[in-house]
């Protein structure tokens, strides 16, 4: 990636991977490059797509206060955009990066480059496509650092590690989507997860290549944990280690003590982690927290190892394998629930009080019945049905001429329309026992139109359509506080009791638990069209998503900044 000085001296701030242990890779980029680049996975050869011939992507390194100007070339066969995830992008929208809503994708052989100011962030985020399943390899993280001359909230670690929990495809990612999205059945599930695009011990032809984080006895380290796959929640732990959570999508938090994480995807988790046992080699490991009954999913489990430099060496031809951690079942709901629920913001905040937008959405999947005279290769989903995805049963549907921001920054009639549902059209028993009639949604574009300044309530209620699902739901362009969630339909006459309005998490991807539901709050203080989606990349494959709209304000800060010349057109 490159990164041009600005006011602030940018490029000596804006590092890479480099002379500290703790970052991913060795050198230092000039121009983010995407390409197809020869990586060796589970025996095979694949031609992967990658930044800068790396995977993962190489670690952007900034401060709060920092303004990024990253200059994206397309050197692959696909489209390809680029999203900050996480970040505020204050004014910036042109710079957020979802393919058709703010953008329209870079075509092969173009660029586009993205400017945008890092404001009142700090902690860990990250980037990665936002095209297709293009995000399955082309991903990386961005650490935050406090303003120079400014202090952690905790005393600081020695040294600092990003863990990039991952899915890895023996199969051209693009080609697993393309061929779901012909049959209309369910994707192929990963083949193996990854910890710094490393699969681990436990998979064929893979642990000469297993990730390694040393550690000083008695040392105090942060890990900056994210969870980069595409379609699974993970859980995460470290063998005779437990950790203290700081932070969460770059907030600082309230510090707890677990021995796991739960981490869906888009969700990051700063944790603190002392090397207090005796010197060996310890197992990392992660695998999947699935919530959906009777669903497919790839039951395998990726490591890493913690590797203490003082740990003895075995005797010559004598093996020992690291301890290994315990690791919760993979439908253990009550572990996942209660991590979640474990998170506060590390003081009070001010939450909005007064609601001017009162909103209920509905999320989950459902069925398409397919038309008459439809070829039966396409139709494999459920008993002849093509899957599909929805919020207030509506199935968001990507223009392809313009995208939105365009549209709605020039005008351009016919690309969407502003009447998304404030509530569902039909209430029904949301986790219960849903009527078929129910299962079909509309396919549309439509946005919701919030005015600058509103203050916004959010109830998302899962559903049990097809089946019930812990759904990672992000918000683009904005933090939200989790005011609280729980099981079964949501109730404005009892649930409000169970609000946190004093410290409530700041957070931009919420898991609403399976068979329940999550409030969140905040203000629309960011103008321009911004993307709500399920983080399970099928799931938005199938129109688990919408957008809100939101107006100018009366000023110019309070307005989106013109487009840039080098725009990509569609």
């Amino acid at each position: 990636m490159e990164t041009q000085r600005g006011e602030k001296e940018i490029e000596k701030r804006v590092k890479f991977a480099g002379k500290k242990e703790e970052f991913l890779r060795q050198g230092r980029s000039k121009l983010s490059t995407i390409q197809a680049t020869p990586v060796k996975r589970l025996c095979n050869m694949h031609s992967t797509i990658t930044v800068n011939g790396q995977f993962p992507g190489p670690t952007l390194e900034v401060n709060n206060g920092d303004t990024l100007v990253v200059k994206v070339v397309n050197r692959a066969q696909y489209n390809v955009t680029i999203h900050w995830h996480g970040v505020r992008q204050m004014r910036t929208a042109w710079a957020d990066g979802p393919e058709f809503i703010t953008q329209c994708p870079i075509r092969p052989g173009g660029s586009y480059t993205y400017r945008f100011t890092i404001q009142g962030q700090e902690g860990t985020l990250w980037w990665h496509a936002h095209s297709s399943w293009l995000r399955a390899t082309v991903y990386g993280a961005l650490v935050i650092h406090p303003k120079e001359g400014t202090a952690y909230p905790f005393p600081k670690p020695k040294r600092q590690t990003p863990i990039l929990l991952g899915e890895w495809w023996d199969a051209n990612p693009i080609d697993v989507i393309r061929q779901a999205t012909r049959t209309g059945a369910a994707p192929n599930a990963s083949d193996a997860y990854t910890i710094n695009g490393q699969p681990g011990d436990l998979y064929k032809c893979s642990n000469q290549d297993t990730t390694i984080v040393h550690v000083d006895s008695g040392e105090t380290n942060l890990l900056r944990v994210i969870n980069s796959g595409l379609n699974q929640q993970l859980f995460f732990s470290v063998a005779n280690h437990k950790f203290t959570v700081v932070g969460a999508d770059a907030s600082y938090v309230k510090p707890f003590t677990t021995s796991v994480l739960m981490l869906g995807p888009g969700q990051t988790t700063d944790v603190l982690i002392t090397a207090n046992q005796p010197p060996a080699r310890y197992y990392m490991a992660a695998r999947a927290y699935s919530s959906a009954q009777g669903a497919p999913f790839d039951n395998t489990t990726t490591t890493a190892i913690l590797e203490y430099k003082a740990a003895p060496c075995p005797a010559k031809g004598v093996k020992i394998n690291p301890a290994f951690p315990s690791l919760p079942a993979f439908n253990d709901t009550a572990t996942a629930t209660a991590f979640t629920s474990s998170f506060r913001s590390a003081s009070k905040v001010q939450v909005p009080t007064e609601i001017d937008e009162d909103l209920f959405f509905t999320v989950g999947l459902g069925l398409n019945n397919c038309p008459a005279g439809a070829s039966s290769s396409s139709c494999q989903g459920p008993n002849g049905t093509r899957f599909t995805a929805s919020m207030n049963n509506v199935s968001f549907v990507l223009p392809s001429n313009f995208s939105l921001l365009q549209a709605h920054h020039q005008g351009i009639p016919g690309v969407f329309s502003t009447d998304f549902p404030s509530s569902p059209p039909v209430k029904f028993d949301y986790t219960g026992n849903v009527s078929r009639s129910l299962w079909q949604p509309i396919s549309a574009t439509k946005v919701y139109k919030l005015s600058y300044g509103a203050r916004v309530q959010l109830v998302l209620q899962g559903t049990s359509i097809v089946t019930a699902e812990n759904h990672p739901i992000h918000l683009h362009g904005y933090d939200f506080y989790i005011l609280a969630e729980g099981f079964g339909n949501f109730n404005p006459q009892t649930d409000t009791s169970k609000f946190n309005l004093v410290d409530p998490p700041l957070r931009n991807t919420a898991s609403v638990p399976v068979n329940g539901w999550s409030v969140i709050r905040f203000v629309a203080d960011n103008p321009g069209i911004w993307l709500m989606h399920c983080h399970l990349d099928v799931h938005i494959t199938w129109g688990l998503a919408m957008a809100f709209l939101v107006e100018n304000g009366v000023t110019e800060l309070e307005a989106v900044e013109e487009p840039p010349v080098d725009l990509p057109v569609c």
